[in-house]
């Protein structure tokens, strides 16, 4: 755990403690006040955006003493909170619980399990952190085969009860995949595996980065369950982009660590993991309420519209209140934690002359990745864990939330009393036609998207004479509010995803700017994960704390930051593939 320095309540005790003794010095003499020493006044931090960028960055910088105040354009959380279905609450429960997509913290992340172990929970010995639950299992639902189905082992792992046609179900799903990749495409990328795991960083950042996971592993040229499962189906399980663009260096950089956690090699926990409540209940609000404690102030509804920047300094941040009120907002450093896609509109051409790095946040990409959920009044019989659609056409992957949710008595916390379980679904594909209308999902109605969707899910789940999903079991859905304008000439979505493609690590900017006192928190700022995460955002803000904290010459702990985990039986064979990579050689067990 990061040492917390002297929080602003600590700092507040020692000032009036300083106080008292200047008081007692006047009683005995008015020489001895005069040359009392004064407290120093803790310098001040705007923190420009609420999500967990913006948290992270103000949790740690209250705990060393700094005033910190966070402006945020919407709610607490960004895109990692959750929300309630407006009008959905009756009889005095609570509404129906939504997200902007379902939340996965798998046992790679390090600094953002941390943090959550510094935030207190009622009963909980490690605070927030002891909200993580682990899933026992996922699958890639195959449309008109069986689905593959993959326990995922961890201490405690209490396996589903099986029933003779579950076995043979499972049977069939292995031998049906095996059958449709041939060996020697499993051959070939294992092999594409192994050399990126004895790759020298070099190789790495320079080769793999500006090679696409598709033509690395040669996808194009392999069989149809070869693209689905091992191009689409890991890239989307994993880092949630598009094999025909990712950079190899972003999937196989994940794919590299994932495997160390299922080996029990480097992980904070279990492969996968999620919260055993919705995101706001078991995590964000437990975190403003003690932030809140901190000495943290809050501004929601605030939107940035222009950070301001004169004689080599930032100045102030000029914002919008929900009246549509502007002024501007002044303070002795900024923290811009905004989605790339909203803090770059706010960097104006002076800023981003200060520092190059801002000008090439232009050519990071974004994309469309947005959750909808569906509320059933009947438990469908699916999974324990995540499920990956890998044959839909809108690259569909979802989780069944109530049954991971234990604490909760769904119809009798949520609606109306009779839902009983959540569907979380995310679509990643937003640009291709689906098979119910023939339309992208942004030529689609929200209607229409959800109908859709729904066909897509029991294409994938009923197609093997088991029906998992009834249509006589559908209460209602709800889409995230962020995308607007889905059906018209002109869709749009206030929360859009970093995406990868090849040369996207190059144009990453640094936690520290060349301006002294601004500096940046994102899942895009450059940080050793290099995908846009949790995890990356929490990162990221250590580090802009760090910056701040050797900008002022603070005497206050840094922060801690913890890499992605490295095998050290591999370290010999990169530096032997270093070697190799100099002299204009391939890495040694690379066939082409």
């Amino acid at each position: 755990m990061v040492g917390s320095g002297s929080s602003r309540r600590t700092f507040m005790a020692g000032t009036a403690a300083v106080g008292g003794t200047a008081a007692l010095g006047t009683a005995h003499s008015a020489q001895a006040a005069a040359h009392a020493p004064l407290a120093r006044v803790p310098e001040s931090v705007a923190v420009l955006g609420g999500g967990v960028a913006g948290l992270t960055a103000a949790h740690e910088l209250a705990e060393r003493g700094f005033r910190v105040t966070v402006y945020e354009r919407r709610a607490l959380g960004g895109k990692a909170r959750s929300m309630g279905v407006p009008g959905s609450a009756r009889g005095g429960r609570r509404e129906l619980p939504a997200e902007h997509g379902f939340r996965f913290i798998p046992g790679i992340y390090h600094n953002l399990p941390d943090t959550m172990r510094r935030i207190p929970f009622p009963g909980n010995v490690h605070g927030v952190w002891d909200n993580l639950v682990a899933p026992s299992e996922m699958s890639f639902a195959r449309t008109g085969r069986e689905d593959v189905r993959l326990p995922l082992p961890w201490p405690g792992h209490q396996p589903p009860d099986l029933t003779l046609d579950d076995v043979r179900r499972a049977l069939t799903a292995v031998m049906e995949t095996a059958r449709g990749i041939p060996p020697h495409e499993t051959a070939y990328f294992v092999n594409r595996v192994l050399v990126f795991l004895t790759s020298c960083d070099e190789r790495r950042n320079e080769v793999w980065e500006h090679t696409p996971w598709w033509d690395y592993i040669r996808a194009g040229r392999m069989s149809q369950d070869y693209r689905r499962i091992l191009a689409v189906g890991v890239t989307r399980n994993i880092v949630a982009t598009k094999a025909e663009e990712a950079s190899t260096r972003t999937v196989a950089r994940l794919l590299e660590a994932f495997v160390f956690n299922g080996l029990g090699r480097g992980a904070d926990g279990p492969l996968d993991r999620i919260l055993n409540a919705p995101t706001n209940e078991a995590w964000i609000d437990p975190w403003v309420a003690h932030l809140t404690s901190l000495g943290v102030v809050f501004e929601v509804g605030r939107t940035v519209r222009e950070v301001l920047y004169d004689g080599g300094r930032v100045t102030g941040a000029l914002i919008t209140d929900p009246a549509g009120r502007t002024r501007t907002v002044t303070a002795d450093h900024y923290v811009c934690a905004m989605p790339v896609e909203h803090a770059r509109r706010t960097w104006g051409p002076a800023l981003r002359a200060a520092d190059p790095q801002l000008a090439r946040c232009d050519k990071l990409a974004t994309d469309w990745m947005t959750g909808i959920q569906f509320y059933l009044t009947q438990s469908a019989p699916l999974l324990d864990g995540h499920l990956n659609c890998v044959d839909s056409p809108w690259a569909l992957t979802a989780i069944q939330q109530a049954r991971h949710w234990p604490e909760r008595n769904f119809p009798a916390d949520y609606g109306d009393g009779a839902v009983v379980d959540c569907l979380s679904v995310d679509i990643s594909e937003w640009d291709k036609p689906g098979i119910l209308y023939g339309k992208t999902a942004k030529q689609c109605t929200r209607a229409e998207v959800a109908k859709e969707v729904w066909a897509q899910l029991k294409a994938a789940l009923n197609d093997t004479g088991k029906v998992v999903l009834k249509d006589s079991t559908l209460h209602s859905w709800f889409l995230d509010p962020g995308v607007d304008g889905i059906g018209t000439p002109h869709p749009v979505n206030e929360d859009e995803l970093l995406i990868h493609p090849v040369g996207t690590f190059h144009n990453r900017p640094t936690a520290a700017t060349k301006i002294p006192n601004f500096y940046l928190a994102g899942d895009y700022v450059s940080v050793d994960i290099d995908l846009a995460t949790m995890e990356g955002a929490n990162a990221s803000a250590r580090a802009a704390v760090n910056a701040l904290l050797d900008s002022t010459g603070s005497g206050a702990p840094r922060c801690t930051i913890t890499p992605l985990y490295r095998a050290p039986e591999f370290e010999a064979l990169k530096r032997h593939d270093r070697t190799r990579y100099r002299w204009g050689l391939p890495n040694a067990l690379d066939l082409g």
